[in-house]
């Protein structure tokens, strides 16, 4: 998580609208399911957040994946990349920002324990594609379109 980054980038800039770069990442399990966590703010998702300052897209998904599912995984294969004004955020303590989402899929799922990490995750669990859960968060929902088609 990049909290002091973006604190320090929020103390030059205000709530003036940032760009900030991140990854997801679609996890498959050997029977083609998708694993989805539960965020605290009770929306489905891929595993994903944004960089820290000199590090990689994968090595930022990689991370992300083992914080937020307790998972290691191998090699990622990119998607594709999502941005514009539809992808627009408003938080709801005023801070706004544009993502730059860096897009991967992985079928190797290499190590680690799958579990919440019970702060940004309270919930994970493979879903088969064709049954996603309700509650599916809109700005991922395009983005998994592409995971599986």
């Amino acid at each position: 998580m990049i909290i002091g980054y973006i604190e320090d980038l929020r103390k030059v800039v205000g709530k003036q609208p940032l760009i900030l770069v991140g990854t997801a990442v679609a996890i498959l399990n050997e029977r083609g399911e998708l694993l989805l966590q539960k965020r605290n703010n009770g929306t489905w998702g891929v595993p994903g957040g944004f960089m820290e300052l000199g590090e990689s897209t994968e090595e930022a998904g990689r991370r992300e994946v083992l914080e937020e599912t307790g998972l290691e995984i191998g090699k990622l294969e990119l998607v594709g990349v999502f941005s514009g004004k539809q992808h627009f955020v408003q938080l709801p303590n005023g801070d706004e920002f544009y993502p730059v989402t860096i897009a991967y899929v992985t079928k190797e799922i290499t190590g680690g324990l799958l579990k919440a990490d019970g702060i940004e995750t309270i919930e994970v669990k493979f879903f088969n594609v064709r049954q996603l859960p309700d509650g599916l968060n809109p700005l991922i929902k395009n983005i998994i379109k592409q995971f599986i088609s």
